[in-house]
């Protein structure tokens, strides 16, 4: 019976810090080395360079967040399959909550999953392969920073602390 607890504990640890770690916020030299190289040929003058995994149109990517050494106040999202592939960009939009470049139902989701809270970063991530367009935001809800990713019909996919 102690093994069984033991395992079963060693399991619960495991997937608890693999889902913290999900929601960081991680430093280039964090991101795999195909995926490096990719966006360093891409983008060899990015500086202030962040990266988070996130999921979209069933595909694993990572959102990496730069500036262009020349251009300092513009912000550039892009997003990159972990086999080192470009994949789309991402495009920030509007953060009102009357905003008209999201779904009303993303807000009518929003609002069930979060009594009160504002939009501090909204992004638009459109499927290159096909129709549709999912979200991935940041809010603030009572205090906390959420990372929430929508899919194209308002459902919340994710819901992560920061």
């Amino acid at each position: 019976m102690r093994n069984y607890s033991s395992i079963f504990s060693g399991v619960l640890l495991t997937l608890f810090s693999v889902s913290v770690l999900a929601a960081a916020v991680l430093p280039k030299e964090a991101l795999p080395e195909k995926v490096q190289a990719e966006f360093n040929k891409r983008f060899p003058n990015a500086i202030s360079v962040t990266a988070e995994t996130k999921t979209h149109f069933g595909q694993e990517l990572y959102l990496i967040a730069f500036k262009e050494a020349k251009e300092t106040d513009a912000r550039n999202i892009v997003y990159y399959r972990v086999n080192g592939h470009f994949y789309v960009n991402g495009d920030e939009i509007d953060t009102g909550k009357t905003s008209i470049e999201m779904p009303p139902a993303c807000y009518v989701n929003l609002k069930a999953a979060f009594n009160d809270y504002d939009i501090k970063e909204a992004i638009l991530v459109v499927n290159p392969n096909g129709l549709g367009e999912e979200y991935d935001l940041v809010i603030n809800a009572s205090g906390v920073l959420w990372h929430i990713s929508l899919d194209r019909d308002g459902n919340i996919t994710k819901k992560e602390a920061a």
